[in-house]
Order: C-alpha cells, then sequence, then structure tokens
C-alpha cells in the first residue's frame, strides 16, 4: 500500500502541497491529476523520497518513505519528469547498470531481456542515451523503472514524447502491471486517465480536491447523459435544434456547426435520449450518428480546478 498521512511542502512562504492524505491498495491505477503547479511532481517526489515533507509522512510497502528509505525505495519504480539518465552510457551500459545497483543476481538476464523487449529497445541499445529521440529516452526510463520487478510504481508522465502506436504500447503495459501492482501516473492527458485509470485524484493549489473514480467524475459533467446528434444535412440544424430545445426534459442545446452536430444536455436527473430519438423519427431528421454521453473529464477538470 502507499499511504500519505497530511503530507506538506513548503518552500519559504509558499506552500506547494498542502495537507495531502490518500491511500492506494493493490490493483488500483491511479491517475494524479492537476494543473501546471498544482503540486503533482512534489508530491511525487515526497512519495519517492526524492524530497523531504515539511509536514506529514509517507509510506511504501509499510515502510516510511524518511525513516525507511531503502526497504521503502526497494519496492519502489520510479519515472521521475524528464527521465534523467547518464548520457554518455549506451542503452545497454545504463540498463546493466540499473539491474546491478537493484542487486538482481539470479534473474539478471531475465529481467535486462524482459525490459528490452516490452520497451521495444533492441534496435538502440548500442547507441548513447544522449543521441536518443525523446520518445526512446522515455521508453529508457521506464525500463529502468520496471527492472526489478517492483509492487510500487510512480510515474510521472509516462507516455510524454510518444508517437501513438508507444502510448498504446505503453498504456497496454500499464494495464498488464495492473494486477498485481499499486500503480501512480501523474498525467495531464485525460484520455490516459480513461485508458489505464480505475480512480483518479485531481489537485489544485497543492490539495486535493477532487477523489473518485473516471466514470465518476465523468458523472459530475454537465454532459452526463447528454444525447449528441450529427445531421447529415446542415440546412435542418436550426430547425432540430428548436425543435429538441422544446422537449421538457432539455436544459440546453449546442451546436457546432463545422460538424453538423447537435448536443443536448438534459435537466438535472432527467433521461433524453428515448424523447430525442423518438424526435428525431418523427421530424424526419436524417443523422449519421446519434449516441448518449457518459461526461466529459475535460469539463469536470476545468470547473474543479478554476
Amino acid at each position: 500500500m502507499i499511504r500519505t498521512e497530511h503530507l506538506t511542502k513548503r518552500y519559504h512562504t509558499a506552500t506547494v502541497v498542502d495537507d495531502v492524505t490518500f491511500d492506494v491498495r493493490p490493483g488500483e491505477v491511479l491517475g494524479f491529476l492537476g494543473p501546471n503547479g498544482a503540486g503533482k511532481t512534489t508530491t511525487m517526489r515526497m512519495l519517492a523520497g526524492f524530497l523531504t515533507p515539511s509536514a506529514g509522512r509517507a509510506s511504501i510497502c509499510g515502510h516510511d518513505v524518511e525513516q525507511d528509505a531503502l526497504a521503502a525505495k526497494s519496492c519502489l519504480g520510479y519515472l521521475p519528469e524528464g527521465a534523467p539518465a547518464y548520457g554518455e552510457m549506451t542503452v545497454q551500459q545504463f540498463l546493466a547498470f540499473v539491474a546491478d545497483l537493484r542487486g538482481l543476481a539470479g534473474t539478471r538476464r531475465a529481467r535486462l531481456h524482459y525490459v528490452i523487449e516490452r520497451l521495444q529497445l533492441g534496435s538502440v541499445l548500442g547507441q548513447s542515451i544522449e543521441t536518443l529521440s525523446k520518445g526512446y529516452r522515455r521508453r529508457v526510463g521506464l525500463a529502468q523503472a520496471i527492472m526489478h520487478d517492483p509492487a510500487v510504481l510512480i510515474l510521472d508522465e509516462p507516455t510524454d514524447g510518444l508517437d501513438p502506436n508507444q502510448k498504446h504500447e505503453v498504456r497496454t503495459l500499464i494495464n498488464e502491471m495492473a494486477r498485481d501492482k499499486i500503480i501512480v501516473i501523474s498525467t495531464h492527458i485525460l484520455e490516459e486517465v480513461d485508458a489505464v485509470c480505475n480512480r483518479a485524484i485531481i489537485i489544485a493549489r497543492g490539495r486535493i480536491v477532487a477523489d473518485d473514480s473516471p466514470q465518476g467524475l465523468a458523472a459530475k459533467s454537465r454532459y452526463h447523459n447528454a444525447v449528441s446528434v450529427r445531421l447529415e444535412r446542415a440546412e435542418q440544424l436550426a430547425a432540430a435544434r428548436a425543435a429538441i430545445s422544446a422537449l421538457p426534459a432539455v436544459q440546453e442545446v449546442e451546436v457546432t456547426e463545422r460538424e453538423v452536430r447537435l448536443t443536448a444536455l438534459p435537466r438535472a436527473g432527467a433521461t433524453i435520449l428515448p424523447a430525442v430519438s423518438e424526435l428525431a423519427a418523427r421530424q424526419g431528421l436524417a443523422f449519421k450518428e446519434l449516441h448518449l454521453e457518459s461526461g466529459r473529464l475535460d469539463e469536470v477538470f476545468r470547473t474543479i480546478t478554476a
């Protein structure tokens, strides 16, 4: 388990992390979200033992990160912001160095083979890290984090700099590892939360402002249970908007003319999909798409952190 209790970090008169308390249990993939400067990276650095809290405490697998630092770090794989590494080393040398630092004796060869294959690093093993692209440096950073098969992973922007295919591979890897690990991911990519996380904490101005599943957060959106209709003919937009707006359970209708799309937002607690569907059929509206929205995380994020 990861546990933080009243974790606080101050720099002179500025409080960057303010009384943060949460637990993360095995099987949870926690998305740690917040705007720039919210305190995400500072919290993760304190969890990883790289920064000393001004107040409060944190523990990894029962080991206090200050009082029992070596034991805590032995349970932890950490991918920091920027994925720092020894630039003059080749990828092969660096990964072998990490394996030796982690004390991998009998499993050394197997773990090296696993991380090289899983992160697709075979083609750059002989290349110095300083000459790698940002995406490859990120993959090397992730490889060192999982080298010793830790019980806990703390990943700061794990897909930063990766192309779409590489992002998919890393997200697949995270989903595979989540079965028996505790994983905390700091990210500003909300689609990543939907893709890999089963819990999300939003932090703003150093304090936790939301803690829920991604689905629970989406349900707080004004677009929860909204109905989106994409019409075939732009000339039907005005009439369709007027007809849908007149439905008693509809609060508001938004129009996106470029996409020939209407989004009908329901009144609190209302369900409008059947009424919109029936109206579309009755009015003879030709539409390419009609779907029910679960909510929009980006809208919830902006509302909570404003």
